[in-house]
């Protein structure tokens, strides 16, 4: 008679000191912390096992382990399969890796389902796909993808959030990549927690994590976010994938942006930018001048910034308003920057610039819903605050960036060059700069280029 099939057992871990129970109780022993307790599975032939098995177990695989010199390895180019959308092949690094895992976050109706479905037409003819949808009907998937302009030919789906049967479909068809949106609606008969709790989230994501390495195919997880901005579930779900992705976007602005966090195949902070059309996402593939913001008319509190975002140099307008404040507390208010940062700034420009505002209410926006969080961004913050307090706008066509120490000086940023040949190629004139970062004479004929060292220079040539 067969012998009947090992039962699934399971254990629960502390999160905060990894503490593990047989079974759940309000508080660790442990640490003493509540409502820590998370469900994890274990593996019913290791549960099963006697302990002299379980070390001999280990001892085979390390006899069968074998230490090889990395200098031996063999290596091989990476092979890239292009999602036909060129901006998410920018943040991707080039284009999706075979066996890779994309976790992409965002807020509910920020474009992710739009931009994966998009995904999915456009590669549907060079790759077989599968979109997996746990949150919406098979109906309400292809009514999308019609309105997207998409033909439903080659279009393949599955309603189903058990991780069991997803991976047995995907074992029959055998698709070049799999989307799961969401993976918080996965589960698996494993665990009896709750989809999209702490344990069903990070067990999930491992079986599909596991299924990709061992297959080859590419899998797309969507992921919710907290409002903190963070994707909810375990810190370890962004360990766990290859590149995690952030879809950002104000919610009264047509325009997109994302951003890669991670990436193991690519470049960190890579950004992609698309406009939301009613046809879905649209790629924008010169963002500097939407950035720009209606452009080179003077006005008083507005300076243009070259950041960069990944390997792409952009031009965005920082905006200032400074205004009497009748508060005891004036307020600084930062859109699009760090407001501990701008506060510094601030009293690096009253000690080294002999500006004083704290009797003022700052408030300082970078147009167009970016975020820019390098240091370039400190001289035209201050540039953009004494153009608005003197209610003087600055020179015509001008640019400017360059990080400002406490002491009043100016240090150059990175890649310098680029920013400078940005600018260049959109008609500025006049460039504020780091002298670190100063081009030679005559490099970038028609643009004035202006080095300084001090925060009192770089005023005084504002």
């Amino acid at each position: 008679m067969a012998s009947p099939s090992p039962r699934k057992r399971t254990a629960y871990v502390c999160t905060s000191c990894g503490a593990d129970y047989p079974k759940w109780q309000g508080q660790c022993e442990a640490c003493g912390a509540w409502n820590t307790l998370s469900e994890i599975a274990l593996d019913a032939a290791a549960a099963t096992s006697a302990a002299p098995a379980r070390r001999g177990s280990w001892a085979g695989k390390i006899d069968a382990a074998k230490i090889t010199p990395l200098v031996d390895v063999q290596q091989s180019e990476i092979q890239r399969a292009s999602t036909g959308i060129g901006e998410f092949d920018r943040v991707l690094g080039g284009g999706l890796v075979e066996g890779a895992v994309v976790l992409i976050g965002g807020d509910p109706g920020i474009g992710k389902s739009t931009l994966l479905l998009q995904a999915l037409g456009e590669m549907s003819g060079r790759s077989r796909g599968l979109y997996v949808t746990g949150e919406e009907s098979l109906a309400q998937v292809a009514g999308r993808a019609l309105r997207l302009g998409l033909s439903l030919d080659g279009l393949e789906a599955l309603a189903e959030t058990c991780v069991e049967r997803i991976l047995e479909q995907a074992a029959v068809a055998r698709p070049g990549f799999i989307i799961a949106d969401s993976i918080q609606t996965l589960w698996t008969d494993t665990l009896t927690a709750a989809p999209g709790s702490v344990s069903q989230v990070r067990e999930s994501a491992a079986r599909l994590v596991r299924y990709a390495k061992e297959t080859g195919t590419a899998v797309f997880l969507v992921g919710h976010v907290t409002k903190e901005g963070g994707i909810a579930g375990p810190r370890v779900l962004e360990h766990m994938v290859d590149a995690v992705l952030y879809f950002e976007g104000d919610s009264g602005s047509r325009f997109r942006v994302l951003r890669a966090f991670k990436n193991r195949f690519g470049a960190v902070n890579e950004l992609g930018v698309f406009a939301m059309g009613d046809k879905g996402l649209r790629e924008v593939p010169n963002p500097s001048a939407i950035f720009l913001s209606g452009g080179s008319a003077r006005q008083p509190g507005s300076c243009v910034m070259v950041t960069r975002e990944g390997t792409r140099p952009l031009l965005v307008e920082v905006q200032a308003l400074v205004d009497g404040s009748p508060l005891s507390n004036p307020r600084r208010v930062a859109v699009g920057l760090e407001g501990n940062r701008l506060a510094m700034l601030l009293a690096v420009l009253h000690r080294h610039g002999g500006v004083l505002t704290s009797d003022q209410d700052v408030f300082v926006n970078v147009v167009g819903g970016i975020r820019v969080q390098e240091t370039a961004a400190d001289l035209p913050v201050l540039l953009a605050v004494l153009s608005s307090l003197r209610n003087q706008p600055l020179a015509e066509k001008t640019i400017a960036f360059g990080e400002v120490g406490l002491s009043g000086e100016i240090r150059p940023v990175p890649n310098g060059e680029e920013r400078l040949k940005e600018a260049a190629t959109h008609g500025f004139k006049r460039a504020i700069v780091p002298k670190a970062n100063a081009p030679k004479a005559g490099t970038y004929k028609g643009m004035e280029v202006i080095a300084v060292e001090r925060l009192a220079d770089a005023l005084e040539a504002a």
